[in-house]
């Protein structure tokens, strides 16, 4: 029995209740259950009374004794116990917790998806920084995390967009282009410009493209290397996310929104909502109406439009596209852009606690990592692909909550030590496989049966609760954008996972020993397993080896 399978039991005998006038309850849509911490407390948990108990105009723990009372006559459930003020704690037969195990394998890689986000169309935008240099350790955290939401966005039923913002408009383009131009022509970098060897590498790409570009006029030749450098830059961001594993639907260019009118007629509209004026010459919108600490200027009184405006015009882009909600992830020096970004929701008509999410990731610190030679002042994050691996970063990343400072130790999570989360979970998903493969020599296949039945040892219990309650980390982790939460779990259930191993034989212990359907039994839970392992290392973006 699943969890949903249990819990559309639990919701059926209240409905049975309703009907023979054992209590007057509207039957929730959804009954929550969870896996008690104590396992002595049972297989699963739920407050459903609790929750129902003043509607009904019974005592909790009444309401609880009376759906026990039901539930208990239910096939595949042992055991119901009435505890605290009105628990209801659940004991599964032996037969019927044992055929998650088959449920799991037979899911296979839709195990844990769920549709707990069905309804939402949604914008995430991360990362996006300026390609004005390389992809370094401040963008890696956001990189890891934004990507894991949106693995776990779309696995619980969301229309997840993951788009990535290229601020390649104003000064800091033209600055960047003079930087390229300069050492295209063997000057030094310009006062304010962009240093670092990549900015040579730059210049040597733009001068393959243009091989006349230093007899070009200098303004188109400032021009092109600005344009150059540019797509040369992008382009490696780009192949830097995808060997991270990450991947977005969309780029878009502020620039666009300039040259096709956007900022105008976002000053537009905003002005039609009312929220906009005129002082001192410049364009005005009053943000301070929806919790801002002053309001924005979108037009200087010279007629340039601010970063504030293209903002705005993003924002309006993302809500003309169809994205009833937009989310920003943010690094850790935007924490001023959170309540303006929120106002320019609601004066452009929206619900600024619905329509608009934005979230703040604090900064990284990476001992022993060595500086950029190449870049500079930095630690790129190619460079910690590199040295780490790309599984290593993005799991240790995933593993805490962004908006908490984050200190790792490089040589640390290289090693292949259990100390190491990464290995540690790794290392099951690998030692599963090793068992599967091990047992088909032995001639143990699970084709040849399957009993639940015979899944009695402590460890298996255990390890079958543990598997079962992926659906609700997934969904969960997927409501708070918390990704965190998959990676603690798969460390639990690793953990789970190496205690069954060592008390449990999948494979007979001798050559003479007969395979029997305990055998084939336990390889159904280690199959159960592997795919859970895989599953939430996916929605990390970090690869299941099969081998280590």
């Amino acid at each position: 029995m699943t969890p949903e399978e249990l819990s559309a039991a639990i919701r059926a005998a209240l409905g049975e209740g309703v009907a023979a006038g054992d209590f007057a309850v509207e039957v929730p849509g959804e009954v929550r259950v969870e896996r008690p911490r104590n396992r002595d407390h049972g297989d699963w948990s739920t407050n459903v009374a609790l929750q129902l108990a003043k509607k009904s105009g019974m005592p909790p723990r009444d309401l609880a004794a009376a759906l026990a009372s039901r539930l208990g006559s239910v096939t595949g459930i042992k055991a119901v116990d009435v505890a605290g003020p009105g628990f209801l704690n659940i004991t599964l037969e032996a037969s019927s917790a044992g055929e998650l195990a088959r449920s799991i394998v037979e899911a296979g890689g839709a195990y844990g998806r769920n549709d707990s986000e069905s309804g939402h169309t949604i914008n995430l935008e991360f990362v996006s920084a300026n390609p004005t240099g390389p992809l370094h350790i401040g963008h890696t955290r956001w990189a890891a995390l934004g990507d894991s939401m949106r693995r776990l966005l779309g696995a619980s039923g969301a229309d997840v967009t993951a788009e990535y913002y290229v601020n390649d408009a104003g000064t800091q383009m033209d600055v960047f282009g003079a930087s390229v131009l300069a050492r295209a022509k063997g000057e030094a970098t310009p006062e304010g410009g962009y240093p670092g060897a990549y900015v040579d590498d730059l210049a040597a790409t733009a001068l393959r493209e243009r091989p006349d570009l230093l007899e070009l006029p200098h303004d188109e030749a400032l021009a092109e290397a600005r344009r150059l450098g540019y797509e040369a830059q992008l382009d490696d961001i780009r192949r830097t996310l995808e060997d991270f594993g990450v991947h977005f639907d969309v780029w878009f260019s502020e620039t666009r929104l300039h040259d096709g009118g956007a900022v105008q007629q976002a000053v537009e509209r905003l002005r039609e909502q009312g929220h906009v004026y005129d002082l001192d010459g410049a364009v005005w919108l009053r943000t301070t109406g929806f919790g801002d600490d002053k309001d924005r200027v979108l037009i200087r009184a010279n007629g340039e439009p601010t970063y504030f405006a293209a903002d705005a015009a993003y924002y309006l882009s993302k809500k003309d596209r169809g994205f009833d909600e937009k989310i920003y992830l943010l690094g850790a020096d935007h924490h001023g852009y959170i309540n303006r970004l929120k106002a320019i929701a609601a004066c452009a008509g929206d619900d600024k606690d619905h329509n608009i999410e934005v979230r703040i990731g604090q900064l990284v610190n990476l001992g022993g990592a060595k500086l950029s030679k190449r870049a500079g002042n930095i630690i790129e994050l190619r460079d910690l692909i590199g040295w780490i691996g790309t599984d290593a970063v993005r799991y240790s990343l995933a593993r805490y909550p962004a908006d908490s400072p984050l200190s790792l130790d490089g040589e640390e999570l290289r090693k292949q030590t259990n100390d190491n989360p990464v290995f540690y979970v790794q290392y099951a998903h690998a030692r599963t496989c090793n068992v599967a493969r091990l047992a088909g020599e032995d001639g143990v296949h699970t084709r040849d049966g399957f009993d639940p039945g015979l899944l009695t040892d402590p460890t298996e219990a255990s390890l079958l609760a543990v598997l079962g309650d992926f659906p609700r980390v997934v969904a969960q982790a997927a409501r708070l954008r918390e990704p965190h939460r998959v990676a603690r779990y798969l460390e639990d259930l690793a953990g789970h996972f190496h205690k069954w191993y060592d008390t449990c034989r999948v494979r007979p212990m001798t050559a003479d020993e007969e395979v029997t359907d305990l055998h084939r039994s336990r390889l159904m839970l280690n199959d159960a397993t592997r795919q859970v392992l895989a599953n939430g290392l996916d929605l990390l973006g970090v690869s299941a080896p099969e081998r280590m």
